[in-house]
């Protein structure tokens, strides 16, 4: 797969995708928004990838928040930068995905990492959240997902006053999972992914749904009933019976039932 402002490579389980925009703080544009969601999309539907890992190109930036150029001068969609189409992709996908923060994790930069299923992080990295300092918010995700993380106290905190949270404080936050030297971060991060990538795959995908399912509503109930539960039942011999007994226009055997 070839995009224009992200890289994406295989490497055995592991797929990584990076922000490949390092000459602006790895900022998300229009075109970078809809690739992210365009390739966890298409990594969703396969099966040789079971963990993807997001980083930043470069050794200073993780990602910076987001440009809104390009877009058009309207209220409605088309003129609303679409992070939601990544923070949604990363909810849904299956499998579990790990933020490798490599630098400045920023405003919109600072969301996706939380909205990431796990993240581990260089010792120099800082994480900010900046909207109120520059006409800006995120009252969605970088709210509700940050609460969760370190309480409601401090995430007011975070978002009223801006302070600029180190690798090690994040930690101590409960805003990350790991802090390593800044020179090991690729390599710890293989370490972290590959170990998770040990696990069942169904199983984390589970595990993943359920705790979807608590802000999602109809959409995050329906990730796991849908995408985990229907395809299982339509192989069992209830669900055969009851085809067979239909097409045949007889009453189907309950005694298949739950079977």
């Amino acid at each position: 797969m070839t995009y224009e402002t992200i890289l994406y490579q295989e490497t055995g389980p592991i797929g990584t995708i990076t922000l490949n925009r390092p000459d602006d703080g790895n900022m998300f544009n229009v075109t970078m928004c809809h690739e992210i969601r365009d390739c966890i999309e298409t990594i969703r539907r396969e099966t040789r990838t079971r963990v993807v890992v997001l980083t930043g190109a470069g050794n200073q930036f993780f990602c910076v928040g987001g440009r809104k150029d390009g877009m058009e001068d309207t209220m409605l969609y088309a003129g609303t930068l679409p992070t939601l189409e990544m923070y949604e992709a990363i909810d849904k996908l299956q499998k579990p995905v790990i933020a490798s923060v490599n630098g400045f994790a920023v405003g919109g930069g600072n969301v996706l990492q939380m909205v990431c299923d796990c993240t581990i992080a260089k010792k120099s990295a800082i994480f900010r959240q900046v909207g109120p300092m520059v006409g800006s918010f995120d009252a969605g995700y970088g709210t509700w997902y940050l609460e969760d993380l370190v309480g409601k106290k401090k995430a007011k905190e975070i978002w009223y006053r801006n302070p600029k949270i180190t690798a090690d404080e994040a930690l101590a936050l409960g805003l990350i999972n790991k802090v390593v030297a800044d020179e090991d971060l690729a390599e710890e991060t293989q370490k972290f992914a590959l170990e998770i990538a040990a696990r069942g795959s169904f199983a984390l995908a589970s595990i993943k749904a359920a705790f979807n399912a608590r802000h999602g509503g109809v959409s995050g109930l329906s990730r796991m009933a849908h995408d985990l539960l229907l395809r299982s039942y339509l192989e069992s011999d209830e669900a055969h019976e009851l085809a067979d007994a239909f097409s045949a226009r007889r009453e189907p055997d309950a005694g298949k039932f739950g079977s």
